[in-house]
């Protein structure tokens, strides 16, 4: 087959069709996803942590004539092992079309734990490339490997990969690219023990070991440090904190940006159309309550480019090391922490990420306090809030905002321990998780990666955000009520008085007081008033529930809605969004956020199921809605009960 170089093959697609399938098997975290990306030119989200990828990947490609299948299998150490990802990469190979090239991704650094699965690919009678990943990283770590002497011992073609970026290399895709004529014939490795101990004996040898000693104490000094049970919770605390504080600052010169860009559209588009019913539309409703979400855009992409370079070093996953040592007293396993890392994006995927956890009640627990991590759709009430907690201090701000992290946590943690103690009691396995190497982030992946995160949220602002932005402004503007006597008055005395500034002044007075009795009369304000005593005590008037009601079909809804439902300030164009949300007041006259409101509504959204997809993947992934409700339930009673202690605690201490 391989014409006495075994790093020369030809392809063919069996059935005559310029098409052929790839698939992508490794161990978890051998740099499988980043080939993945390379080859597709796909957006597939790299990580450090074993079993962040749940599921199988699929993309395709045109590699010129030839119409290309890659498919990235979820990284597991062995076919044969009784996990659910080893079950999903047999049930691939079972059912593989014979056109298909398997790559086996090995990586250098810890090339003996790699040969398992290596071993059990080449049992298979299908074309199979080696592709060695980390070899920069193995020179470093005073290990030589010879990739000749390798491929010819595995009589299988092996491509190296030095470099992170170095998938793109002209060398990997002439390569990928070629055809192969027929089915390598499969390999029958008896010794397997004996075989792997010989084949790195023989493929490897040491390289400048002074140097990679030294570097090796120096690793082993710094996780001493970040892995330490107390002192690596306290860096990384410091490290949130620092990253969150930095969040506010850096972000506030694209907000104001981003703030003023709308405020413009809305001005032109008022100016464009003649007034009515569609032109308060796009103004209030469609510009007003979408630009309500989209001015904390700076805000999110920075925090997911931090939390990626943070990824990108290692930090995070020695963090899990430490987060296994208090997570464990809990009834939470190690294994829960992917899982509940990848809720800090959204709890979909995390709870879909729980099907790496071997044990089903461990597997239950996670996915129930899932939720209480603060996820991206959070983002924008959390920097609403804060920021009129703590405005014009980032530092505070920073710590409020670490704040509502652990408190969800500490939720998190306390609802698992109830939950694994006296609902689904039971021993959880030991954890066994990798250490990446430390590296230098790749700023450009960071940077890709929060872009992509960045692009989520804007398509939940243009669809769910988008929809009940129009509806909340219809019912908020019908039925049509009547002109009261006192708008009435101000306007005759508008009309009537010779001064143009004072004229100005009560016509604005006039339309404002109009556009609220307007609300009031609404079926939105027939709604608010309904639900108002439910949510009064944590601190919501009648214009605040109902963007905390709306608020459950999506989380980030609530500013928009909030921002529709006070309208257009034609006497204060300079102000932000969170200064008009800020300096609106209830109908008493006080304030409609007051810091004991503030604190309740945020304590609130840190703890409540606002999600109604989430509940639905809650009832997929555990096969009943009895879970589902136990969590809707429970995150909701939780919310309110702490949101209103909160605010009666600071009302009796005098923060009204």
């Amino acid at each position: 087959m391989n014409d006495g170089d075994p790093r020369k093959v030809t392809m063919t697609s069996e059935s005559g069709e310029n098409e052929f399938s790839v698939a992508l098997c490794g161990n978890p975290n051998v740099g499988k996803t980043t080939l993945f990306n390379a080859l597709v030119s796909g957006k597939a989200r790299v990580s450090n942590h074993p079993g962040i990828t749940a599921e199988a990947q699929v993309a395709t490609s045109v590699w010129g004539e030839y119409q290309v299948s890659v498919t990235d299998l979820p990284g597991c150490y062995s076919l044969s092992l009784d996990l659910p990802e080893a079950q999903l990469c047999r049930q691939y190979f079972d059912a593989v079309p014979p056109n298909t090239l398997v790559v086996c991704v090995l990586d250098a650094v810890g090339l003996r734990r790699n040969l398992s699965l290596l071993l059990e690919c080449m049992e298979m009678p299908l074309p199979l490339i080696v592709v060695l990943t980390r070899i920069d990283e193995a020179r470093l770590r005073g290990i030589e490997i010879d990739v000749e002497k390798l491929s010819g011992i595995l009589e299988v073609p092996v491509v190296e990969l030095p470099h992170r970026n170095s998938a793109k290399s002209s060398d990997l895709n002439k390569f990928m690219r070629t055809q192969f004529s027929e089915a390598r014939e499969s390999s029958k490795i008896e010794e397997r023990a004996s075989w792997s101990e010989d084949l790195v004996a023989a493929v490897s040898r040491p390289v400048r070991p002074e140097e990679a000693n030294r570097r090796r104490k120096r690793e082993d000094r710094i996780d001493g440090v970040l892995m330490h049970p107390v002192l690596g919770l306290v860096f990384f605390m410091l490290i949130m904190s620092i990253l969150f504080g930095s969040v506010f600052w850096l972000a506030q010169i694209p907000m104001e940006w981003i703030d003023t860009f709308f405020a413009g559209a809305a001005e032109w588009v008022g100016v464009q159309l003649p007034p009515g019913d569609f032109r308060d539309l796009m103004t209030d409703g469609i510009i007003g309550g979408v630009s309500g979400t989209l001015i904390f855009l700076p805000q999110v992409l920075m925090l997911f480019f931090m939390i990626s370079i943070l990824e990108e070093t290692g930090y995070l996953a020695r963090a899990a090391f430490v987060a296994d040592r208090w997570l464990r007293p809990f009834g939470l396993p190690g294994h829960s922490f992917v899982p509940l890392l990848s809720s800090h994006a959204c709890a979909i995927p995390g709870i879909l990420c729980t099907r790496l956890i071997p044990n089903r009640k461990d597997r239950l627990a996670a996915i129930l306090v899932a939720p209480f991590m603060s996820c991206s759709a959070r983002l924008p009430v959390y920097l609403l809030l804060v920021g009129i907690l703590f405005p014009g201090r980032p530092l505070m701000a920073g710590a409020a905002f670490v704040a509502c992290y652990l408190l969800g946590a500490l939720a998190a943690v306390i609802s698992a321990t109830l939950v694994r103690r006296f609902i689904l009691p039971g021993p959880s396995p030991d954890l066994i998780l990798e250490l990446p190497p430390f590296q230098r982030p790749a700023l450009m992946e960071s940077a890709r990666i929060a872009l992509e995160r960045g692009g989520m949220f804007i398509k939940n602002a243009g669809t769910v955000i988008l929809l009940m932005c129009v509806i909340l402004w219809w019912l908020g503007n019908y039925p049509l009520s009547d002109v009261s006597a006192e708008v009435k008055s101000l306007r005759t005395q508008a009309e009537a008085t010779q001064n143009i500034a004072e004229s100005d002044h009560l016509t604005v007075m006039a339309d404002q007081l109009h556009a609220k009795e307007r609300t009031q009369a609404s079926y939105l304000g027939m709604i608010g008033r309904t639900v108002e005593p439910v949510f009064a005590p944590i601190g919501a008037d009648w214009q605040l529930s109902i963007s905390v009601m709306a608020s459950f079909a999506a989380r980030e809804v609530f500013v928009s809605s909030l921002s529709v439902l006070l309208g257009s300030d034609e006497d204060a164009e300079a102000e932000t969004i969170i200064d008009k949300i800020s300096n609106s007041k209830r109908d008493d006259g006080s304030p409609l956020l007051t810091i004991s409101s503030s604190a309740g509504l945020l304590v609130f959204f840190v703890l409540a199921m606002q999600c109604l997809p989430t509940l639905a993947v809650t009832r997929q992934e555990t096969g009943s809605w009895k879970w589902a409700l136990l969590q809707f339930v429970w995150m909701s009673l939780l919310a309110w009960s702490l949101a209103a202690l909160l605010r009666g605690l600071l009302i009796m201490s005098g923060w009204n």
